[in-house]
């Protein structure tokens, strides 16, 4: 169907007093003739809205909008007109008014260039069709019996959702069930409580939407989120299942204690470690392995492993409250007995507060300390500690050391690190896709090209971005919940597994409408690829963060749509050019950064072209904008999905087209605050270098284009960026290709 495209300019929140809005209507009356152009003071509103409806209902026949007014992250209901009109926001408030002069020539400009861009994106895309694959099936996989195991598929049957759920032991429960007793999730919150995991297991096992395999493993899954194929292999037999969504809840393991000879365990009988010393609870009596008898002092060591650079660096959470727990153990076998807690911090927040008061009521002994030293002595057990309050070294003798040791995810458990070896003289994007690791650790085996586990982030743990995106793992519909996922106590656990359930719910949803999740949730577009003009270069394989892209039998691009998230890493990387998106593509971008007008190089009005990553620099733009702070003229923005999607032709049209420099504002990257799509934000880092190289060759001067990583956060630097941007070009003077 032929476009009729509709302009609407909104002249409220001081966009008509600051611009002259005739120019701005010019644009698209004119230039770009398109059909209607209206304007009105407050388009949001009902009167605005039933504007555009009324054009889209009546004869004039529009069914493509563009609404120049305020940013597209705002009143995206107000604007939506159904799947079927395409509608595109053309920001005139806070990328122009809200942050430059008042009814100033420069001003103007800009307006009328984002107008320019809005009318010729529009003209460039096609309304996306939904990608909905047959057989689409909404039933939940839950890996790992556990409490967050069990956890997870008694949230999701209870949505309506069917679940199966696989464990590798004979009985279900997991860590939860070897535990003697349980810290309290209810008032009295000062009392231990009798453990109720089998009572967990009952509900799961009566549950009808629940389908349990125990002693059992998955040999494999293929397929993606609303049609995966699991192979369970349960006692040497094969089950096979389709699936929708996955929630990973394999809990974690004990950190090694023999690393820990230092402390003790190993060289004495009488130090242990936190897991026997709940079996020995669990057997009814507290005793001393070396002899047997019933301990009358007992001594934990917190920390044993964790927060240390040799061994584990971060805290693993439960530690803390479970030695707590286990102090009061002692305490109830006898309430003479002595149990002492040597600990670098005490970390029990919250209601743990109260069972820390309980613990000290009852006589536990707290030293704030750094143990130096463990030894025997008198048949006892001796350490020794720097005592930070009393600033002097004690020595503390016990029946039993038990060691708080920390928490390893299961996913960090494996045979080997698979790493990819990348040639001298391969592309540096493959050897950053290369940098991920995949542990070898046999808990899903996926079918995928990029390896059979999930990518680690840092430690092992399995995550996506711990900051915007918990739960969402680097395989799309995959879901780890629980210490898998993060350190984590068990109140903490079982939060973790509901939201992961609904994450999966979420997926399934989704999919089955042809949506994407996270974080471009409900977009409907996907990557089409035109084959006959590739080369097999592999580079859409390699860089995809999400394992979205396959090889089939001639080693050509095989995409699985369901598992990608509409990044547009694959479009960026690929050098013909053959991967595009119904309504991102790059002829679509390249097209409007050619219709931005680039003034005479003797107007001295220099141009300065900005792609600005979605996730955070246009959110910190727009905040830029609502604070009312003010940056050079010269920058027109446009927005981009990931800076992973950035193709290199865009820069070279920039340059050729007379702009003075580019710049390229990304999501920070890295483990203490990561692009949204993972690799996006570094890969065009790398490539960045490429231009650097090419720029040089050509004579101009390198620093002509430039990459910051930006948070959303730092808006309030985003003036200083592009004006220091701006003053560099002005000392390196104009683009040479000017007017060429």
């Amino acid at each position: 169907m032929a476009k009729k495209i509709g302009v609407y300019v909104c002249t409220g929140c001081g966009i008509g007093d600051a611009l002259d809005i005739d120019k701005v209507t010019k644009v698209a009356e004119k230039e770009y003739k398109c059909p209607v152009v209206r304007t009105h003071a407050h388009l949001c509103g009902k009167e605005g809205v039933e504007l555009i409806k009324k054009d889209l209902e009546g004869e004039e026949g529009v069914n493509a909008v563009i609404v120049a007014g305020c940013s597209g992250r705002v009143n995206t209901d107000v604007f939506n007109f159904g799947p079927s009109v395409m509608v595109e926001r053309v920001n005139l408030r806070e990328h122009v008014v809200w942050c430059h002069p008042a009814n100033d020539e420069d001003t103007d400009m800009i307006a009328e260039d984002n107008m320019r861009m809005g009318i010729v994106k529009v003209q460039k895309s096609e309304l996306p069709e939904p990608y909905i694959e047959e057989g689409i099936v909404k039933t939940i996989l839950v890996v790992g019996g556990g409490l967050v195991g069990l956890t997870a598929a008694l949230e999701a049957a209870a949505a309506g959702y069917k679940v199966v759920l696989i464990e590798k032991e004979a009985s279900l429960g997991g860590w939860v069930a070897k535990q003697y007793k349980q810290v309290a999730l209810r008032p009295p919150y000062d009392e231990l409580r009798e453990n109720d995991i089998q009572d967990i297991i009952k509900q799961v096992e009566d549950n009808p939407n629940i389908t349990v395999y125990t002693s059992a493993k998955s040999e494999g899954i293929s397929g993606g989120p609303g049609i995966f194929e699991v192979t369970i292999n349960q006692n040497g037999n094969t089950v096979k299942e389709k699936v929708g969504a996955i929630v990973l809840a394999t809990g974690a393991k004990p950190y090694d204690a023999t690393k820990l000879a230092h402390l003790g365990f190993g060289r004495f009988q009488d130090v242990v470690t936190k897991d026997q010393f709940e079996e020995m609870a669990s057997s009814g009596k507290i005793t001393r392995p070396s002899d047997g008898k019933e301990v009358q002092s007992v001594t934990f060591i917190q920390c044993a492993g964790s927060r240390d650079p040799e061994h584990l660096p971060y805290c693993s959470a439960e530690c803390c409250v479970g030695s707590l727990r286990q102090a009061l153990y002692v305490k109830e076998q006898n309430p003479d007995a002595t149990a002492v807690i040597i600990y670098k911090d005490l970390r029990a927040a919250g209601q743990y507060e109260f069972l820390y008061k309980k613990a000290q009521s009852e006589g536990v002994v707290f030293i704030k300390g750094e143990v130096v030293g463990v030894n025997e002595a008198g048949g006892q057990v001796s350490v020794e500690a720097e005592d930070v309050v009393r600033g002097e070294t004690v020595q503390v003798d016990s029946d039993l050391v038990v060691l708080a040791t920390g928490m390893v995810p299961t996913t960090a458990f494996g045979e080997e690190e698979l790493t990819v070896e990348v040639k001298e003289g391969e592309e540096a994007e493959a050897a950053a896709a290369a940098a991920d690791t995949i542990i070898r650790s046999d808990i899903l085996n996926l079918q995928y090209r990029q390896g059979p586990e999930l990518p680690s982030l840092k430690y092992g743990f399995p995550d996506s971005h711990f900051i915007c995106f918990p739960y969402e793992s680097r395989r799309t519909g995959i879901y780890p919940a629980g210490t898998v996922r993060a350190p984590m106590d068990v109140r903490a656990a079982i939060d973790d597994a509901a939201g992961a359930a609904l994450k999966a719910i979420q997926c399934v949803e989704l999919t089955a409408k042809g949506a994407a999740v996270h974080p471009r949730a409900l977009d409907f577009s996907f990557p089409e690829f035109n084959l006959s003009r590739c080369t097999q270069c592999k580079r859409c394989t390699e860089e995809c963060p999400f394992g979205a892209i396959n090889e089939d039998e001639k080693t050509y691009p095989l995409p699985h749509p369901t598992r990608c998230r509409r990044c547009g890493t694959c479009m960026g990387a690929c050098p013909e050019r053959i991967i595009s998106f119904k309504n991102y593509s790059v002829g679509m971008i390249g097209s409007m950064l050619k219709n931005i007008e680039v003034p005479e190089e003797f107007e001295e009005k220099p141009r300065i072209l900005v792609f600005a990553c979605e996730n955070d620099a246009i959110p910190a733009l727009d905040i830029a904008g609502i604070n009312r702070l003010e940056y050079n003229p010269w920058i027109r923005i446009i927005p981009v999905r990931c800076l992973g999607s950035l193709n290199l032709i865009w820069i070279a049209d920039a340059m050729s087209n007379g702009f003075d420099g580019v710049m390229l504002l990304g999501c920070k990257h890295g483990d203490d605050y990561q692009c949204h799509f993972v690799k996006g934000s570094e890969l065009a880092e790398i490539r960045l270098s490429k231009i650097s190289e090419t720029l040089d060759r050509l004579r101009l001067e390198s620093e002509r284009v430039q990459m910051r990583q930006v948070s959303i956060m730092d808006y309030d630097q985003i003036p200083k960026i592009l004006d220091e941007f701006a003053e560099k070009l002005e000392e390196l003077g104009p683009n040479p290709m000017k007017d060429f």
